[in-house]
């Protein structure tokens, strides 16, 4: 990764800090515990991967499965009340841990999406400015604005996925009102944030689990970090944001 030695300026001021599964790196991922530990020790934002289970909750989980009478089955053939204890709703979360903090949602499923926004206007309507639903298409994710027009949308993606080059995706990111490009922490440079933040889209960087890394993207002027450890995180924001 190309390092920059003046700091560039961000779109968000300060960029946000993303416990990825919550403080994974510290306490088992995607769990109540995980999470309230990623804002304990200084996270500005959770991050998780949402599912729909059969009964329509959207619930945090990684990988979708889970063992559940001696062997592995999806979560969208289970009820809530079949999900191992460990697996919290989205209700759950809001419910343990506040609002006072960004939340990044993967939407696996993407009729989910609908869904989360709604639990979240009920439950935590304060939340709505600061959800930011990720996914891996783009144009679907576009789909996702008529459901709220304060919720936040993200790219998911890497930059050799963009065929059509960066310029050009950044322009139909600002089109369609995508508001972020969530990139693999090694596509970015100085000059690649740069070049989104003229078309006003923020730069997220996914995999950020080593300081110096961390603080090279902060001085690329990313405008939000995931990785699993917090410590290193907050460490890196002291350094390079204050």
């Amino acid at each position: 990764m190309p390092g920059v030695q003046q700091r560039l300026p961000s779109l968000l001021d300060p960029p946000i800090a993303f416990a990825h599964r919550g403080a994974r790196a510290h306490a088992q991922e995607n769990t109540i515990e995980a999470f309230a530990l990623g804002l304990r020790l200084g996270a500005t934002g959770l991050e998780s991967d949402v599912w729909l289970t059969s009964d329509g909750i959207p619930v945090l989980d990684h990988d979708g499965v889970v063992r559940a009478r001696l062997r592995s089955r999806p979560i969208s053939t289970l009820r809530r009340d079949q999900l191992p204890t460990h697996v919290p709703a989205l209700t759950d979360l809001i419910e343990a841990c506040g609002t006072d903090y960004h939340l990044s949602l993967d939407m696996k499923d993407h009729d989910a999406a609908a869904t989360v926004v709604r639990v979240v206007r009920e439950a935590a309507p304060d939340l709505l400015g600061r959800l930011w639903l990720c996914y891996r298409d783009w144009r679907l994710a576009a789909e996702f604005r008529v459901l709220d027009p304060d919720v936040r949308l993200v790219d998911s993606t890497r930059l050799s996925r963009m065929k059509e080059g960066a310029e050009r995706r950044a322009a139909s990111l600002a089109s369609a009102g995508i508001d972020a490009v969530n990139l693999h922490q090694s596509d970015w440079t100085g000059g690649l944030t740069t070049l989104f933040h003229r078309f006003d889209r923020y730069a997220f960087a996914w995999d950020a689990q080593h300081e110096r890394v961390l603080q090279s993207l902060l001085r690329m002027g990313v405008d939000a970090v995931y990785s699993d450890w917090v410590d290193r995180m907050t460490d890196a924001f002291r350094e390079e944001v204050g």
